[in-house]
């Protein structure tokens, strides 16, 4: 039976993944090529799904690794390599594709989460962008990171 906390931590990835998918599933065809991010490096919509996508995968995995006692992210991680290394590596995917392994992806980590205890949820590790925290922290901010892209989404198409 989950804790309160990892309750509380799977109702957050739960919302926020939600919610990243009622946001872009309803997105026109025509919309996916408008500019989310002019850069360096500019980001379209499908752009930026492609980079949910592999977030979620990269950021579980890491998080996996913590749990498992392991310490994260290496020390000088370069997140920017990373992110344009899987551009790269996704550009041929359709955004209904991305957005079908975005939403396996956010099921993998809510029930990747709901094996977790409070004492896991209490190990350091460091997180690619945060630095050294807690796991609770770490993967709680899988849920941010996905809000605060879809604000700025939200921000964009609002102009438009």
């Amino acid at each position: 039976m989950p804790t309160p906390r990892v309750e509380t931590l799977t109702g957050k990835l739960e919302k926020g993944g939600a919610k990243t998918l009622e946001i872009l599933g309803a997105l026109a065809p025509e919309q996916w090529t408008r500019t989310v991010y002019a850069g360096p490096p500019c980001w379209d919509v499908r752009a930026l799904l492609a980079h949910l996508y592999s977030a979620e995968v990269a950021l579980l995995a890491l998080c996996r690794e913590v749990a498992l006692g392991g310490m994260g992210a290496p020390p000088g991680y370069d997140y920017d390599a990373f992110n344009a290394e899987e551009q790269e590596r996704l550009k041929e995917r359709t955004p209904q594709e991305l957005l079908a392994a975005l939403a396996e992806g956010r099921r993998a980590t809510i029930a990747w989460a709901r094996t977790l205890s409070d004492s896991a949820l209490d190990r350091v590790g460091r997180h690619p962008a945060l630095g050294e925290v807690t796991l609770e922290t770490m993967a709680t901010a899988m849920y941010g990171h996905q809000l605060l892209h879809m604000r700025d989404l939200q921000g964009v198409m609002r102009e438009a």
